[in-house]
Order: structure tokens, then C-alpha cells, then sequence
């Protein structure tokens, strides 16, 4: 009898291991990059916009307000994804052969607009799904309206781990990104158990739900992967701060080796560029300090050593097949002749955590369109619930069922002058930019180390 128990715990282990390991898995669908189309024509200010029946999309996003700069960073992204899919023929649903039709849908960083924006989309425009968006109050309302509606939302880039806790729980909305606890344990992972070198950090974050939640991801992630470590002091600034000094005083008197940040742009370009004015030449552990227009700003020297953790990764070299490389020169072969803002280096890859896997991203979702036969929620749940997606550049990410956080490993970036870039930037010419310190060594950290919080009141969780 004890040996039947004991064969059983371990069977029930490794099922639950392979669980755990999407890296490890058979995938149900992946990206096919042999049918990649003919992408020449691609201007994401100019869209080809399909007439007639059409399966409809709204970006809800900033395209207007403090964060205008990151609305057409999404737009771009979806657009290629939707425009791709379009040229190979649409998608079949319901028994009809249907192109997809993307409409903005401007927020402004303002929660009170998002839900009427998002009402607008669904009772005006019809759409059949809303994806977004930047700030995890404004994703909040989303999933609200998602949910009143009973319409699907897919949230690419709101990282908070509270948005799919018991009480803000929807099976309308699912979390194709990485959260804040997985951000913040893989940090911690990194420094306790890869690199084992500094053992002083400062949190500084923004105050609001994203970036309480990204501090608490790391605090309880260097409980556990760098006890050892100390944490040399804790802040919090107002969203769109302008004057980062005060708390920059305090990070250099601290001792700090590390600064581990969420700040997203334009907070995240202020912060830098302030601490290296004040000779804070300290690395910042971060998931969105690597827009190259802020880093060429700054420099090759002074952005040297960040550590970026990516949600789009994978090991090193970048590309490993020439379909890849075709995907990625379709793109960069490109940029230059769009009308901006989409011909600034911010254009220039659709490689990382927000061109990279937002693109890929909208590509699930597709997938599971296509694979359900219709934009019925009930059969999209059905299929998205449980389900695995191979992206383009080979990663693999799965969908947990109960609470809708996709499952996934990450990668650790250390940022490197253009000389050192070819270790990950194998195809001519050999680094990703000139004029800053951008992606060379790269970490993985394993999907079971950092799965994602999972509420234990939810109860379809337990």
C-alpha cells in the first residue's frame, strides 16, 4: 500500500512538472513561419482596411496624452499580425472566410475614457474582441466591460498579477504577457541564483497597482532566491514625474548596487537619463528601459550594463533558421521609409518584450480564432483555456486554464556596447545599434521558477 502511494506521489509529480514546463511541451499550434506573406507593401500609417464582414479588433490604447508614444508601438505591432493573417486568405468562422479589421481605440491614460471607449467599440463599432493596454487601471476597466459584455479581452502588455485575482477574475479576458510576479522573481532569480555578485538593491517604482505589484513580485522573489540579499531601501513616485532627484538623492546615499524599476516611458527614459546626470552610474534592473531613442540619448557607456528581463527571448544567437531571419528582414528592411513616428530606431526591430511579442501575441490569438471556427466567445474560451502557441522566434508559451496567465520562460538580458552585441545579434551587420549598449548575454529562467501567482481564493483555482 505505501509503495502505491509512493508510485502515485510520483506520477502526480511529474504530470504536474510537465505542467509547469511549456518549454517542455508538445505545442497545439505554432507560428508556421513557411507561410509568412509578402510583407513589402506594410506601412502601419497607411493600413489596408478589408471592406465587408470582418472580424473586428479594437486597440484600446494612449494614443493621445502622457504615454502618446507607446499607442502606435502596439498599433504597428497588431497591424502586422492582422495584415499577414489578411493576406493569407483571412480566417474561417462561423462557416464564412472573414479578414480582420483593427480600430484604434485612444484611452488617453484616463480609466474614466477607457470604459467609455471600450462601451463605444462594442455597442458602435460591434468589435468581436478588445485587446490593450498600458496601465494595469486602464486593463482593469477593460476586463470590466469584457466582462458586462461578454466580449473576449486579451491583454497583452497590463502586467499586474491582481487583474486575474478572485475578486477582478474574468473568463472573458486572458493575460498572453508576463505578470509582475514573474518579472519580479525572475530578477531575483537572476541575481541569487545566475550571476551571485551584487547583494544591495533599491526598489523605485511608480505608484499605482502596476508598480506596487512589479516591487512585491521582486521583494518576495529575493525572499526566496537571495535571502542573503538586502534591500537598501524602497520608493514610490507619481506617474509622469518630470523630477526624479529627490529620490535619486536617496538611491546614491543608500549604498545601492542595483536599482530594480518598472517605469515604463516616459518615466523610464527621465529616470535614466537623471541618475547618469547626478553620476549615478549604477545598473537598473528593468523590462522597459530599452527603447533605443532615450538609450542613443544617454549613450553607449551610460547604458551599459542594464539588465533586461524579456518576454521575448531565447537563447543566444537570436537566429537560429532563415525563416526567421526572412521575418525579421521583412520588417527592417522597412522602417526607414515610414512616415514617423514609425522611422525612429524605436521602429527598427520587431524583436523584444513590446514589438517582438506583442506582434507574436496577436498572432495567438488568430490561432485560436482559427482553431475554434468562430469569434463565439464560449468556443474561444473553450480553445485559448489550456492552450500552447510556438512564436516565431521558437519560444513557447502556454495558457493556464483556472486563472488565465500564460505560462512561459523568461529571459535576463545584460545590455552591451554594439562591439559585444554579435553574441546575440548574429546576422549582418552584427550588433542592433550603433549608438547604445543594447541585448548581449542572456540568462533563461525556467518557466517552474517563476509560475505565475495564482489566487488561492479564486475558486475556480482550487
Amino acid at each position: 500500500m505505501k509503495k502505491s502511494k509512493f508510485f502515485l506521489g510520483v506520477i502526480v509529480f511529474c504530470l504536474l512538472s510537465l505542467l509547469a514546463l511549456p518549454q517542455a511541451m508538445a505545442v497545439n499550434a505554432k507560428f508556421d513561419l513557411s507561410k509568412f506573406s509578402d510583407m513589402s507593401d506594410f506601412d502601419p500609417s497607411n493600413p489596408v482596411i478589408p471592406t465587408g464582414d470582418t472580424i473586428k479588433i479594437a486597440l484600446v490604447a494612449s494614443f493621445s496624452g502622457p504615454a502618446a508614444s507607446v499607442g502606435p508601438l502596439y498599433w504597428a505591432a497588431a497591424l502586422w499580425a492582422i495584415q499577414d493573417i489578411n493576406k493569407r486568405g483571412g480566417i474561417v468562422v462561423d462557416g464564412k472566410r472573414k479578414k480582420i479589421e483593427l480600430i484604434k481605440a485612444d484611452h488617453q491614460s484616463k480609466p474614466a475614457i477607457t470604459k467609455k471607449v471600450c462601451e463605444r467599440m462594442i455597442l458602435q463599432e460591434k468589435v468581436d474582441f478588445l485587446i490593450g493596454t498600458n496601465g494595469s487601471n486602464n486593463m482593469k476597466i477593460i476586463n470590466q466591460v469584457a466582462n458586462k459584455y461578454k466580449v473576449i479581452a486579451m491583454d497583452f502588455i497590463a502586467l499586474s498579477d491582481e487583474l486575474y485575482d478572485a475578486d477582478n477574475f474574468t473568463r472573458y479576458s486572458f493575460m498572453t504577457c508576463f505578470s509582475t510576479s514573474q518579472i519580479g522573481r525572475a530578477v531575483a532569480y537572476y541575481y541569487g541564483q545566475i550571476r551571485k555578485k551584487e547583494t544591495k538593491f533599491y526598489v523605485l517604482c511608480q505608484d499605482y497597482l502596476f508598480g506596487h505589484s512589479l516591487a512585491d513580485g521582486f521583494l518576495k522573489g529575493m525572499k526566496e532566491y537571495y535571502p542573503s540579499a538586502k534591500i537598501v531601501g524602497e520608493d514610490y513616485h507619481k506617474l509622469f514625474l518630470t523630477d526624479f532627484a529627490p529620490y535619486l538623492t536617496k538611491i546614491k546615499a543608500s549604498g545601492a548596487e542595483v536599482i530594480y524599476t518598472g517605469d515604463w516611458i516616459p518615466d523610464a527614459a527621465n529616470l535614466v537619463k537623471q541618475a547618469r546626470q547626478m553620476g549615478i552610474n549604477l545598473p537598473f534592473a528593468h523590462l522597459f528601459l530599452d527603447d533605443p531613442i532615450f538609450l542613443t540619448e544617454i549613450g553607449i557607456e551610460k547604458s551599459k550594463g542594464l539588465v533586461k528581463v524579456s518576454q521575448f527571448g531565447q537563447t543566444n544567437p537570436t537566429f537560429k533558421n532563415d525563416g526567421y531571419i526572412r521575418y525579421v528582414k521583412a520588417w527592417n528592411d522597412q522602417w526607414k521609409k515610414w512616415p514617423a513616428p514609425y522611422n525612429t530606431v524605436r521602429y527598427k526591430w520587431p524583436t523584444g518584450s513590446t514589438l517582438g511579442s506583442v506582434t507574436q501575441q496577436v498572432y495567438w490569438l488568430l490561432s485560436v480564432v482559427e482553431r475554434a471556427g468562430s469569434t463565439d466567445p464560449e468556443k474561444i474560451i473553450r480553445v485559448w483555456e489550456g492552450d500552447s502557441y510556438e512564436m516565431a522566434n521558437g519560444k513557447i508559451i502556454s495558457m493556464r486554464a483556472c486563472d488565465h496567465k500564460a505560462i512561459q520562460d523568461l529571459h535576463i538580458f545584460e545590455q552591451v556596447p554594439p562591439s559585444e552585441q554579435k553574441q546575440s545579434m548574429n546576422i549582418p551587420p552584427y550588433r542592433w545599434f550603433d549608438n547604445c549598449s543594447f541585448d548581449g548575454p542572456v540568462a533563461v529562467v525556467p518557466a517552474d521558477k517563476i509560475m505565475p501567482w495564482m489566487d488561492p481564493k479564486l475558486e475556480r483555482c482550487k
